[in-house]
């Protein structure tokens, strides 16, 4: 690969700097270098460098769902949008519950080339919550996997989960839990409040997410594990998280980009595009997820990239299929609600979409920071952008986006995974 010059970009939001990229590495970062002989130059004055982001929440579909979403076309999205590595979340038809699996899965990211795919492995046989999969043999396997998730469904058995988080101890695993009782949720349709009472759909409690949060982070603590809580979305929750982490418990979390911008009164439509899991939620616990981002109560943003073909979600509203397609969007949703607000700088959301991700998945290579002899995983934004969103350009196989019509800040213009550029001038390469 030719040496390549970003010239002139804000690292991490900060003073305009040139990295060299030399191969696979960055070669040298300083505020004025010389282009060697044959190199590339990108022009990158006034944006923002940032190191590649991380997903601990990305469903591609593949094996068994192709016409939703494949490894390949999930991974294009996800360069699009700034990503050089994913976690692929395991309910996939066969379930990713065996190393046979998930190596699948990590080969098939090995040979799409746009970002690495680090498989998740189920918590349970077949995601049905009676017995635990093989932990060992898929941490063991070519795929090493380190993270462990029923996504879609929730580990509602005590005693499974906390044998999960035993097991998982022994090689510094986590398992990522879907919090939602489901008792407590049968039928439910959206969020239950004034919106769902004056609809006439079934009601979600918030309590359905909080009292199996309030479960996992005292049998986490009384294990001595490291628990994940996915896509928090009430101010509850985020209470109980901040609690836990007071106590010093190996507790972390995540929020989805949706989360933090849309609410339940969107559900007024019935426009299914909005019909997620976990339902929207009120205003009051979207500036809640907000502040606890801020703060570092939440660690990290997770897209829940939920990618459904068009059958699926262009229906009537309780037969819909419930997930938003997030990958190629995301980073312009957290700068329009978090660093266009004054929340978050551009140091901080390389935290929270970069660094802290990549810590928790255990992600060897990548949340770097942007220096000499580190790895070329990076993202390059132009920050002063705004553009309409338009999911017919979209690199995902689906088009099922909340975001159609809404002018969102800030675009992705390059996109490095160990110094290949796989998008360039915001085209895929």
């Amino acid at each position: 690969m030719p040496k390549i010059l970003i010239r002139g970009a804000k690292v991490l939001g900060g003073e305009p700097q040139d990295v060299l990229i030399d191969g696979e590495t960055i070669a040298e970062v300083a505020p004025s270098l010389t282009a060697p002989e044959g190199a590339q130059v990108i022009e990158a004055a006034g944006k923002i460098l940032l190191p590649g982001l991380v997903d601990l929440h990305t469903h591609l579909r593949e094996p068994g769902r192709e016409d939703s979403e494949t490894v390949l076309t999930g991974t294009k999205a996800a360069a699009v949008g700034g990503y050089t590595a994913v976690h692929a979340m395991a309910n996939t038809f066969p379930v990713a519950d065996t190393a046979g699996v998930v190596e699948q899965v990590w080969r098939l990211g090995k040979e799409s080339g746009y970002c690495d795919v680090q498989p998740v492995g189920a918590v349970t046989v077949g995601l049905e919550g009676k017995k635990l999969a093989e932990l060992g043999a898929m941490h063991d396997s070519a795929a090493g996997v380190r993270v462990f998730s029923d996504d879609g469904k929730c580990v509602d058995d005590a005693v499974i989960m906390r044998r999960a988080l035993e097991y998982v101890k022994a090689f510094d695993g986590v398992v990522a839990q879907h919090a939602q009782e489901p008792r407590l949720t049968e039928g439910a349709q959206m969020n239950e409040g004034v919106v769902s009472a004056e609809l006439g759909l079934g009601g979600w409690p918030a309590v359905a997410e909080e009292s199996i949060i309030a479960r996992d982070v005292l049998l986490a603590a009384h294990v001595g594990s490291r628990v994940h809580i996915c896509h928090l979305s009430t101010a509850g929750s985020v209470e109980i998280v901040r609690w836990a982490k007071s106590k010093g418990w190996n507790v972390t979390a995540e929020v989805t980009p949706h989360h933090l911008l849309l609410t339940d009164e969107l559900v007024r439509s019935y426009d299914p595009v909005y019909k997620v899991n976990p339902p929207l939620r009120t205003e009051a616990d979207v500036l809640a997820l907000r502040e606890a981002l801020a703060d570092g109560t939440i660690d990290c943003v997770a897209t829940d990239h939920a990618p459904h073909p068009h059958e699926d979600k262009d229906c009537e509203w309780g037969a819909a299929a419930m997930g938003m397609v997030g990958l190629e969007t995301a980073l312009s949703v957290v700068q329009h609600t978090m660093v266009d607000t004054g929340l978050l700088d551009w140091a901080q959301v390389a935290d929270r979409m970069s660094v802290r991700p990549a810590a928790i998945g255990r992600l060897a290579g990548h949340g770097r920071p942007v220096a000499a002899g580190e790895p070329a995983n990076l993202t390059l934004v132009d920050s002063a952008y705004r553009g309409v969103v338009d999911p017919a350009g979209f690199a995902s196989r689906s088009r099922n986006t909340p975001y159609r019509g809404m002018e969102l800040p800030g675009r992705v213009t390059h996109t490095f995974l160990r110094g290949r550029a796989t998008v360039v001038d915001g085209n895929l390469t």
